[in-house]
């Protein structure tokens, strides 16, 4: 009888920890993308996007394409720390489109001395010359 449980147990186990190498790799970017932005670092924040004219970014003011009009529109919407508060996430989900392509769904949160904000997003991830890139962003 403990041998069933033992193995059952070891089952459970090897499955809630079986997150893919890409799944880390996403998770990874994503606490990169809070690390640098709770250092006041847009930049390094940015980092994580597709370094093209062709970065769609979906947010409160419209539809835009580009990573350095992402990149402006940060620094315009959040010109100091005290505005950029400190970000966390909550993903929601991580879902495999393909070997090329992840889609991840998850909630937004600044805590800041002026207000806190917060709101979902959902994000398209692409491996580009090994390394994984946000395409598109839809944050509201």
């Amino acid at each position: 009888m403990k041998l069933k449980w033992l193995l059952l147990f070891s089952l459970i186990s090897l499955f809630a920890n079986s997150q893919s190498k890409d799944e880390k790799e996403i998770r990874q970017l994503l606490a990169t993308q809070t690390g640098s932005w709770n250092r006041g670092d847009i930049e390094g924040f940015m980092q994580t996007y597709w370094k093209s004219d062709s970065l769609l970014f979906i947010g409160k003011s419209g539809v835009r394409f580009g990573w350095q009009e992402t990149l402006n529109n940060y620094k315009k919407g959040y010109p100091d720390t005290i505005a950029m508060g400190k970000l966390s996430f909550d993903i929601i989900r991580i879902k495999k489109l393909s070997p090329e392509y992840y889609y991840v769904v998850g909630k937004w949160m600044l805590k800041r001395t002026i207000g806190d904000l917060s709101g979902h997003y959902d994000l398209l991830l692409r491996k580009i010359k090994g390394k994984w890139y946000i395409i598109a962003d839809h944050s509201s």
